[in-house]
């Protein structure tokens, strides 16, 4: 998977002499926690949120209300902005994304062309996404877990059987982490079935023949829900 095909293109971007109170007014607005500081489409820098909130007084401050929208108005995005921010190009791949934004601890990461232009950004819910749809969780699909042997073919057999019982493979994930032993992988395959009383014969089949660790089919109808803040 690309970062093209999953970063967010229609970007809102800002000046690098835009005040910060006009920086913070758009992001409120849109709902959004960074933008791009650019000049003729090239990237200078990146101001989010935080930044934002790091560079306003205090609430225990002295100045007035009129002194801090005073203050606010005439600070620059340039003076707080993150300068050489932490890029990616469109064709790089999502999952090495996700390692940049884990080894750097960062949200979003802002996306260049060939021609060093800001071409997106990429935030760290499209990366969710992009592994939702890779996974094909939303498909309704039944998950079948193994440790197989670390050698050639050891997939293909579990394959094989799969479509001799009519399951259609959405996604295939190895790790070699997981298995627990030298020579081993842990692969995880998600199935679509005929209907569910092809489940359990199919499962029958298949504990038989290899060493299935864990089957089943989330449960996508009863997903936890984040409670509301005015609760």
């Amino acid at each position: 998977m690309l970062i093209r095909d999953w970063m967010a293109k229609d970007v809102l971007t800002v000046d690098e002499n835009t005040s910060l109170m006009r920086a913070t007014r758009i992001m409120k607005e849109n709902n959004i926690r960074k933008l791009p500081v650019v000049s003729h489409g090239k990237l200078l820098g990146i101001i989010t949120d935080r930044d934002v909130k790091e560079a306003s007084p205090s609430k225990t401050t002295s100045l007035d209300i009129h002194e801090l929208y005073y203050l606010l108005s005439e600070m620059k995005v340039k003076d707080v902005m993150t300068k050489d921010p932490v890029t990616m190009r469109m064709t790089d791949s999502l999952e090495k994304a996700a390692l940049v934004m884990l080894d750097n601890k960062i949200s979003g990461i802002p996306v260049l062309d060939d021609s060093d232009h800001l071409s997106g950004i990429l935030s760290e819910t499209d990366v969710l996404l992009g592994f939702i749809h890779a996974t094909g969780i939303k498909d309704g699909a039944v998950q079948y877990v193994f440790n197989l042997p670390d050698a050639p073919g050891a997939v293909t057999e579990v394959v094989k059987v799969l479509r001799e019982n009519n399951a259609r493979i959405i996604s295939i994930l190895t790790s070699y982490e997981d298995a627990g032993a030298d020579g081993m992988k842990q692969v995880a395959i998600r199935v679509a079935l005929p209907g569910k009383e092809a489940i359990d014969p199919l499962t029958e089949v298949l504990a038989k023949r290899f060493v299935l660790v864990f089957h089943a089919k989330d449960d996508l109808e009863n997903l936890p829900k984040k409670l509301p803040l005015n609760r």
